[in-house]
């Protein structure tokens, strides 16, 4: 059921895999949370203007959500899983600011097919 959002800088927009890199956020939720792939949601956002101090500068920023119940080591190895995969999603990574985040939804969390 994670919740994945991966934020990145407009600059970035042609230089990442997206659906390699949705796959690859799926497997690490799977191996490191025990989650279902076909629970799985990832969405793209494009930031249009993107600042690290007090450069301009491109990042991507990944927010896993998960129901609670993880422990906090399970949820910092799904972290560190994500920013090992990310440069192999971005091509000529280098330079770009990479970060994951990987938090409990609140309790009041619905989801539901139409």
């Amino acid at each position: 059921m994670p919740q994945i959002t991966v934020d990145y800088s407009a600059g970035l927009g042609d230089r990442i895999d997206r659906p390699a890199l949705a796959g690859a956020l799926h497997a690490a939720a799977v191996e490191h949370v025990a989650a279902r792939t076909a629970a799985c949601k990832t969405r793209f956002r494009r930031a249009d203007a993107t600042v690290a101090g007090e450069a301009a500068a491109d990042l991507v920023h990944v927010e896993i959500a998960l129901l609670a119940g993880r422990t906090e080591e399970a949820k910092a190895a799904l972290a560190d899983a994500v920013l090992a995969a990310l440069p192999g999603h971005i091509e000529a990574p280098e330079g770009v600011h990479l970060s994951a985040e990987v938090r409990d939804l609140e309790p009041a969390y619905r989801s539901a097919i139409a």
